[in-house]
Formats: structure tokens, sequence, C-alpha cells
């Protein structure tokens, strides 16, 4: 599902117009990819309920917000890239770090603050990083990431290597005043950017009906940005509009606007007593509209992928989750000197 925005063509959808999972099957991935999608979502899952767990005990210090309800936008997104494309977002980013490449066990001891971590235990869960994947953050300044995604799409045209900066942001930083800057500068020069608002349908605990004057996604008209609204809990409408974007960028015509719809079913962050939204709308989300049990229910119709065709996957994550929860506790302490390392470049 979605709603284009360019010059002569409108179309309006409801998220909740659409079931969880409307793809056709013409559409659909084979049975090998559908089990890897299956698989990178359910270990983002079982991955942020380890991370809450640990967060409960004292075991990871400082904020931490889980993506747990939104895992189809960046499964789906990250299944159509290609290797070139560089990838950066905000500070709930734990799932976006695990579909990058980074290991479970690097990005768990670094919640934890650990030298085994991706960022050696010095960045926590906001400011995660890992060059050698081409992600590039995990930030906490909100709305900032957009800015120096801006930068990295230049960094892609000037090398002319094909590869196109995918910039993440929640609905909240999408009213920040440097992403205005950035559509502007990005449409300008013709950068390869994929904007992509997450709009969980909160920021922070305001709704979006509260904070957000019209569309996300037809933000860019004044900038001449083309933009699409999404059904973020449906992994495979996800995949075809971030495949129509990356393919329209790629031609040279300049960045893209995806609006993803998802929901977070947990708080902004472990702090959060979320008494800004009713229980029975966050069940709501889980029982009808939960992207992992669209994707199940596609796999079995579909292909008749049963429940026991699942189970090794099942085991597979859990095995990988509880590894990665026993090294994030194992795995030492920064030493002193850590303090001094990657702060400045000695010539």
């Amino acid at each position: 599902m979605s709603s284009k925005s360019k010059k002569g063509d409108m179309k309006t959808n409801s998220l909740k117009a659409v079931p969880a999972s409307s793809s056709k099957s013409s559409q659909l991935p084979s049975p090998a990819e559908m089990k890897k999608l299956y698989r990178d979502m359910l270990l983002i899952r079982r991955f942020e309920e380890k991370a809450g767990q640990l967060y409960g005990m004292g075991l990871i210090g400082g904020f931490c917000h889980l993506y747990i309800g939104q895992e189809a936008v960046v499964t789906g997104v990250q299944s159509v890239q290609k290797p070139q494309d560089t990838v950066i977002t905000a500070y709930r980013n734990h799932g976006h770090m695990l579909v990058s490449g980074i290991s479970a066990d690097e990005v768990m001891a670094e919640l934890t603050g650990r030298e085994g971590g991706c960022s050696r235990g010095k960045g926590g869960s906001m400011h995660m990083f890992s060059v050698e994947n081409n992600f590039y953050g995990g930030h906490g300044i909100v709305g900032a990431q957009i800015s120096i995604g801006t930068g990295l799409g230049f960094a892609h045209k000037y090398k002319e290597d094909g590869g196109v900066a995918i910039a993440y942001m929640g609905d909240g930083a999408a009213d920040q005043g440097q992403v205005a800057e950035s559509y502007n500068m990005a449409s300008l020069w013709k950068l390869p950017v994929l904007f992509i608002v997450e709009n969980n349908q909160y920021s922070m605990g305001t709704s979006t009906k509260r904070h957000a004057a019209g569309e996300f996604y037809r933000r860019g008209e004044g900038f001449d940005i083309k933009g699409e609204k999404v059904n973020g809990m449906d992994i495979f409408a996800v995949r075809e509009a971030a495949s129509r974007a990356l393919e329209d960028i790629r031609a040279g015509n300049g960045p893209y606007i995806l609006e993803m719809v998802t929901y977070r079913y947990r708080g902004h962050s472990m702090s959060d007593p979320q008494k800004y939204r009713a229980k029975e709308e966050v069940e709501q989300f889980k029982t009808e509209r939960d992207p992992i049990e669209g994707i199940k229910k596609v796999m079995s119709d579909e292909y008749g992928i049963s429940e026991d065709d699942l189970k090794p996957i099942d085991k597979e994550v859990k095995d990988i989750v509880a590894g990665a929860a026993q090294f994030s506790q194992d795995s030492p302490l920064p030493s002193e000197a850590e303090l001094w390392t990657d702060v400045v470049i000695e010539s």
C-alpha cells in the first residue's frame, strides 16, 4: 500500500484501510528469501526483548529505545539495498545495526558498554557506528542525522560509486528545521538520498495528530521531491516501495521520501510510562497488524510453510540472542586508554 506524491499524481490511503499483508503473490519473494526476511525481523524482535530485560536488570545504563513493532521497515528496506549504500538513523537504531551486518554480540555488548561492542563500549545504545558496514550512526540529536545523511548522499555523487544514502528519521524529527534545509539541498543538487520517515504515530508522548500538520510524504513537494506513504507494517509493501524509490534515485532523479506508517509496541524509551495511549490500542496493533505474524501468514498461505518449518529459525535466533546476552556480560569494560581513542586524528 502506498500513496504517491507527484505533480498531477495524488492518491491517499489510510494505514487502517488495508490488511497487514496485502501483497499479491506475483510480488512475493521466493520461499528462501521469505524465510530470511522472517529470520531478520524475528532477530530484531527477540534481541530487543532481551535488551529490555537487561535494562530492567540494570545491565544497560542511560537511555534505551526499542524497535519492537517496527521491524518490517528496516528489514524490508535493507533487503533491497546494494552493498555500496550507506545508512544513517537516530537513536532507535539497534535493528538497523543488526540488518546492516553487525553481529548481535557486538550490538548487545555496546548496549552494556563493553569493550567487545561495535564502538568499543563508548557509544552505548544511542551512538553506535560501523564504517565497515556502511552504518554511520546512531545519533542522539533529533534530526541531525538527516543533514549528515544528505552529506553522505553528496559523497556518493562526488565519488560516482552508485551508492544511495538512506537516512531514517522519526515523525518527531521530521518537524525539525534542518530536515527542510536538507530537502532543499538534496533536491537542488539531485543527491542520491532516500529519506525515510518512520512514522510510529507518536513523537515521544505526543500523537502525530497533535504535532504534525499535513502528511510527511508530501513535505518534499515544495522542493520538487517525490514522496510515497507506505504501510510500514507490511514488509512486502515496504520492499516494493523501497525498490521503486531506490531505482528512481539511481536513475539520477534526485532524492525521494518514503513515509513508513508503523507502530512501536513499547514506550518511546524504557523510562516511558505510556500514559498517552490506551492499552487497547497497542493490543489491537499486536493482534491485527503485527509484521512478523503477517509474514508467517503469507508464508503459510502462499508456500505452505508451517510453524514446524520455522522452528529451526526460531531456535537459531533464540541461541544467537542468548549468546549475545552472555557475551555482553563476559566482555571486559573498556580500559582507561580508550578515553583517548577515536577522539582526534593524529598526524
